[in-house]
């Protein structure tokens, strides 16, 4: 997979200490994204998802892995791998998107709706400059929902995070 960076102990990217996994490659641009240099697919470094897995694991005080970007519904085969690996060991796993929940619902490849069900909270939509926020956890924009993807998808539509 694409790689970004890998961030140990990240306290802005969902509850508790954090891995977070910025994969490389998203096809949204947002104007004002955080982290530019990874919207190019070919940019970055390759790294398997083994690799990441072993990074994660050297703290045994992380309570979660966030999947972040880049856009990882872009690399979604291989952050199921790490979603996977994450949960076997107890961790719980956020992921950011540019897409909205809904339309990954109906129009998400197989992939994609994999990745979903291996997720506890998505944030998703894209950012939008012109409602930035600094007064939301967890999100950049006013846009972005906290969703709690398993009550999400037992109803069949998003269910945001309490």
């Amino acid at each position: 997979m694409r790689i970004y960076g890998l961030v140990q102990d990240s306290i802005v990217d969902g509850p508790g200490f954090r891995f977070v996994c910025f994969v490389q490659g998203c096809p949204h641009h947002c104007p004002g994204c955080h982290n530019p240099d990874s919207h190019d697919p070919k940019g970055g470094r390759e790294m398997t998802a083994e690799e990441v897995m072993q990074e994660l694991l050297k703290n045994p005080l992380t309570d979660g892995l966030t999947l972040s970007g880049g856009e990882p519904m872009e690399q979604a085969a291989d952050c199921c791998l790490l979603a996977d690996a994450a949960r076997s060991h107890g961790l719980n796993v956020w992921s950011y998107t540019g897409y909205t929940f809904e339309y990954l619902l109906t129009h998400g490849t197989e992939d994609q709706k994999a990745l979903l069900r291996r997720l506890d909270v998505l944030v998703d939509g894209p950012f939008l400059l012109a409602e930035r926020t600094l007064s939301l956890p967890w999100r950049g924009s006013t846009n972005q929902r906290l969703i709690d993807v398993p009550a999400s998808l037992a109803a069949g539509e998003a269910v945001l995070l309490a």
